[in-house]
């Protein structure tokens, strides 16, 4: 799979993981000490989420220090915490007065489902994410909050595949940029826009032995809910969402930010199928952390782009843990 470098790509942003492999759980942290401003897009039915509401236009707070995805649950919401730490420990924060504040929103998804459901991500864990944040590529995979992240779940955890991070960034012009970061947890199948297959997803129950490839390794979990017409869907309610960030260096307001985080949902979209179910909490976050002067409606159509990239990423970089195969058995990276 060719190259799309990473959201680090973008000037001044650092990312840092932590993990834990045992437990099959983990957090990213995007930080942005000197202050990014920030929109947000949250379509799916099934959120959980953290200084999310003050993100919006006409709210007090422009700018935040930090973004953290993470698995855990509602559980792992507590991982924001140590990036609170870490952020106030080195003078970064709105300033209040008394006080420099960090503004540290987060977005979660369960995966308790998976390696240990009594260690989730914590304060300290998302810590050590802040002491790993590099702004050197970003590793992808099984790290992070892709450490237990699964694709394709109608069928059950069973019949579902590993996923992971993911990472994308597209130079529009020279210096220009627009870069991405999901972790992919989605209820349903993951295609690849370019051929409209299922590249990971449900997985026909007669291929459980089996590695992933062709078209009859998939249930396809849009003829699945074809065939439940009329029922509740009632299992893994809990088990699923993608959520991630978008960041560009151009220079936006609140309202265009928020524009782009909206546009960018298009990439998740092209290739999540279904996409925004009450069984998903789908949540993208949006950053303007520089001074290139550029369209609101370039940056979301490219916001799109990396997005939509840092999916298939996430899910080709995935390697295969507790029982779960991964699509790269049977895909090219």
């Amino acid at each position: 799979m060719k190259s799309e470098g990473s959201i680090t790509d973008i000037p001044g942003l650092r990312v840092g993981h932590a993990q834990d492999m045992e437990a099959l759980t983990g957090c990213t942290v995007i930080l942005c000490e000197a202050g990014a401003v920030v929109g947000l897009d949250q379509r799916g039915g099934a959120p959980g989420t953290r200084e999310t509401e003050l993100l919006h236009p006409m709210h007090l707070i422009e700018k935040v220090h930090a973004v953290v995805l993470a698995g855990g649950s509602a559980f792992g919401l507590d991982s924001a915490s140590g990036v609170v730490r870490y952020l106030e420990e080195h003078g970064a924060g709105f300033d209040a007065g008394v006080a420099h504040v960090p503004i540290v929103p987060a977005a979660i998804f369960f995966d308790l489902g998976i390696g240990r459901a009594d260690v989730r991500p914590d304060a300290a864990m998302g810590y050590q994410a802040c002491l790993n944040a590099s702004s050197d590529p970003t590793a992808e995979g099984n790290v992070g909050a892709g450490a237990g992240a699964s694709v394709g779940k109608i069928l059950g955890m069973g019949q579902a595949m590993k996923a992971g991070i993911g990472t994308a960034s597209r130079e529009i012009v020279p210096g220009l940029w627009v870069g991405a970061i999901v972790t992919v947890n989605a209820f349903g199948d993951i295609i690849d826009p370019a051929t409209a297959r299922i590249i990971a997803g449900a997985r026909a129950p007669q291929a459980s032995d089996a590695p992933p490839g062709g078209a009859e390794t998939y249930a396809d979990t849009l003829a699945v809910m074809q065939k439940l017409a009329g029922s509740q869907l009632s299992f893994g309610r809990q088990e699923n969402t993608v959520i991630g960030v978008v960041a560009t260096n151009a220079r936006l307001n609140k309202e265009q930010v928020n524009k782009v985080a909206q546009m960018a949902h298009d990439g998740l979209a092209r290739t999540v199928r279904p996409a925004h179910t009450m069984l998903d909490g789908d949540t993208i976050f949006a950053l303007s952390y520089g001074e290139f002067e550029a369209d609101v409606n370039i940056i979301g159509a490219y916001a799109a782009e990396v997005f939509a990239q840092a999916i298939l990423r996430g899910v080709l970089k995935a390697q295969t843990v507790a029982g779960l195969p991964a699509a790269h058995l049977n895909h090219r990276k």
